[in-house]
């Protein structure tokens, strides 16, 4: 068996509230469900994306709560979102309209282009066209 594809994401950032305002109104993204101090969750597609405050789910589940097992990262993380050539140039203008510095923005030697720029947290985020894995 392999899986058959991925359902969660997962970010870290100490500092919720820049992240909420972040994900909200530089990508648009509301969360369904959260917790002072402990987690955002956002759908993102058919995926849902994490972000986690890495010193609370260092804390091992009290009783009666779920047995999610303590986890957490430290440094930037990385995620892609996918984006078609023709929504890359409007991410593009969004986010430098919001003052987002763009890192990076390319043509990979296979096809397809990618930009990069940076979440509060510092965590490294990225559109591509999925064509930049062989994907459609």
């Amino acid at each position: 068996m392999t899986p058959s594809g991925v359902l969660e994401t997962v970010l870290y950032a100490k500092d919720l509230d820049a992240a909420e305002a972040f994900y909200r109104d530089v990508l648009g993204l509301e969360p369904f469900a959260k917790s002072d101090g402990r987690h955002l969750f956002y759908r993102c597609g058919e995926q849902v994306l994490l972000i986690f405050n890495p010193d609370a789910t260092k804390i091992p589940p009290g009783p009666g709560s779920l047995p999610v097992p303590p986890h957490g990262a430290t440094g930037e993380g990385h995620v892609c979102f996918r984006a078609s050539a023709a929504e890359l140039d409007d991410w593009r203008r969004l986010l430098e309209h919001k003052g987002i510095v763009i890192e990076a923005d390319f043509e990979w030697p296979k096809g397809g282009r990618s930009i990069y720029f940076r979440d509060p947290a510092g965590n490294c985020l990225e559109f591509a066209e999925p064509r930049i894995w062989g994907l459609a």
